[in-house]
């Protein structure tokens, strides 16, 4: 019969043994360097801003990053007048 401490360490060992295995079999796999495509991409002189020249999604975000800015100002100024409004007594 094993009492707890052997328990544990015949389960750390067999544990040690299956990430060693995992790591050491696991496939590297080997990404293709994209950094000079960018660079090209976002040293271009075309008149686009360089926060736009993602594509897409830059634009997108760009748009809802504008739309929730000017959406919260308003917002703010509109709670600011009421705040300094007194309420109207009945």
């Amino acid at each position: 019969p094993l009492w707890n401490g052997d328990r544990r360490h015949f389960l750390f060992q067999a544990l040690r043994q299956i990430a060693q295995r995992t790591i050491s079999t696991a496939s590297r796999r080997h990404f293709e360097n994209k950094v000079p495509e960018k660079q090209k991409l976002f040293q271009q002189d075309d008149g686009i801003p360089v926060h736009l020249k993602g594509g897409v999604a830059d634009a997108l975000l760009y748009r809802i990053t504008m739309v929730l800015t000017v959406g919260g100002t308003a917002y703010a100024i509109y709670q600011l007048a009421m705040a300094s409004f007194p309420k109207k007594q009945d």
